[in-house]
């Protein structure tokens, strides 16, 4: 497979589904809700997302066709061809709906190809809101609005940034505190926690923002996020020489056989190793 093509293709299709999210955010949606996770942010959905997605298949469909991959995307009930495939399309039409809703910036198209292994192998983001297209490819590195990226750590605060949820966790001022208390162990000025929208967008921001974080507890219930809102941004980190993993240190199952929930094992994403691994310590007591 040419995943360079793939890539293209995976641009094309972000694009045309930013253009479609972009003429409607003036506009009056009708919003539903569905089975997901336990927050209010997972189980809303709009026409405009199931627009997005079909905007999306209609590009990719026929090198599914061709190439023989599967699709998992959030619109879509999980038919489980992921497993029989080599490869899928791993698709959130649009992660933040909740931004979307109440007309904020946050939301965003991912489109991620995974292997059957799980690694990821294309990452591309677009943030129709901001028009910035982030794009990753295994083994070529990352490219922003079309140019070739790099990871730029020199800022002088460490970002942290974290979803809906981590506003009402038990564990949030002792978090807070002791990521304060890391960035001034760095000899930075201090740290500069925000909620920049979701999951997608809050992991390029924090890729963008270096030194930067953003992570998911793990927990036994049901949510913490699904496969789809973690391959893309996945691929952009490994590709960027940043850090994603597990709140173990262990890769992102991002072909978890047994739910397309994230919720076991946690996500932790960081600009550098040393960053990770604070975060992981500092994730430990609550697991």
């Amino acid at each position: 497979m040419d995943l360079g093509e793939l890539t293209k293709l995976a641009v094309k299709a972000a694009v045309e589904a930013g253009e479609l999210i972009r003429s409607y955010q003036d506009r009056e949606v009708e919003v539903l809700h569905k089975e997901g996770g336990d927050t209010y942010a997972s189980q809303v959905v709009t026409e405009v997302d199931r627009k997005a997605q079909d905007a999306i298949l209609r590009v990719l469909q026929p090198c599914c066709e061709a190439l023989d991959l599967a699709v998992l995307t959030e619109e879509s009930e999980d038919d489980r061809s992921r497993f029989e495939k080599d490869y899928f399309w791993c698709i959130d039409p649009m992660d933040g709906t909740l931004p979307f809703i109440r007309r904020e910036p946050g939301y965003s198209v991912s489109i991620g190809l995974v292997a059957h292994d799980g690694s990821p192998q294309i990452g591309v983001v677009y943030d129709p809101v901001h028009d910035v297209l982030w794009q990753a490819t295994k083994g070529q590195g990352v490219r922003r609005n079309g140019e070739p990226w790099t990871l730029d750590s020199t800022g002088n605060e460490l970002t942290f940034t974290y979803d809906r949820s981590f506003t009402d966790r038990p564990e949030r001022e002792f978090v807070l505190r002791e990521l304060e208390g890391y960035a001034q162990s760095l000899g930075l000025k201090g740290l500069v926690a925000t909620q920049f929208g979701g999951a997608v967008i809050n992991a390029c921001h924090a890729l963008e923002a270096a030194p930067g974080c953003h992570f998911k507890f793990a927990k036994p219930q049901e949510g913490g996020g699904s496969l789809w809102d973690y391959a893309a941004t996945a691929c952009l980190y490994e590709e960027a020489g940043a850090v994603v993993s597990d709140v173990h240190g262990e890769p992102l199952e991002l072909n978890r056989p047994d739910s397309t929930f994230m919720n076991h094992r946690g996500a932790v994403y960081a600009t550098d190793v040393y960053l990770a691994q604070r975060i992981r310590q500092i994730l430990a007591p609550a697991e």
